[in-house]
C-alpha cells in the first residue's frame, strides 16, 4: 500500500503505547464526515481484523482496514511538535482539499 510512518511518528506511538493495554497498536481509520467528506480517526486497538494491513517503523505498528488504506495510499503518517501544539498528521497525496485543522479531506 506504500504508506509510511515517519521516525517522529514511530517514536511518539511507542511512547503512547506504554500507557495502553498489552498488544495494542495505533489504528487509523477513514470515516465519512468532517468538513470535506472524509475524516481521520486515531485510536488504539488490541484486535487485528482479517482485512487489516499493518505498517511498521522502528517497532511501532499501525493498523488500517483495507478501505481506509486505499484512501490514504501513498501517505506518510508524521508527528508534528511545535511550541504551540503537537499532533499526528497524515500527508495524503490523494487529498484534493482538506480543512484548516487537517483532520478531514476530500478525494
Amino acid at each position: 500500500m506504500n504508506i509510511q510512518i515517519s521516525d517522529n511518528a514511530a517514536k511518539r506511538i511507542l511512547k503512547l503505547l506504554k500507557d495502553e493495554p498489552a498488544n495494542s497498536r495505533l489504528r487509523i481509520a477513514v470515516e465519512g464526515g468532517g468538513c470535506n467528506g472524509f475524516q481521520y480517526k486515531f485510536d488504539f486497538d488490541t484486535n487485528k481484523a482479517e482485512d487489516d494491513i499493518i505498517i511498521k517503523n522502528g517497532g511501532a505498528e499501525v493498523l488500517l482496514d483495507s478501505t481506509s488504506a486505499e484512501l490514504i495510499a501513498g501517505s506518510i503518517l508524521d508527528y508534528i511538535e511545535t511550541l504551540g501544539y503537537a499532533h499526528f498528521e497524515i500527508k495524503n497525496p490523494q487529498a484534493q482539499s482538506s480543512c484548516g485543522c487537517g483532520n478531514s479531506f476530500s478525494v
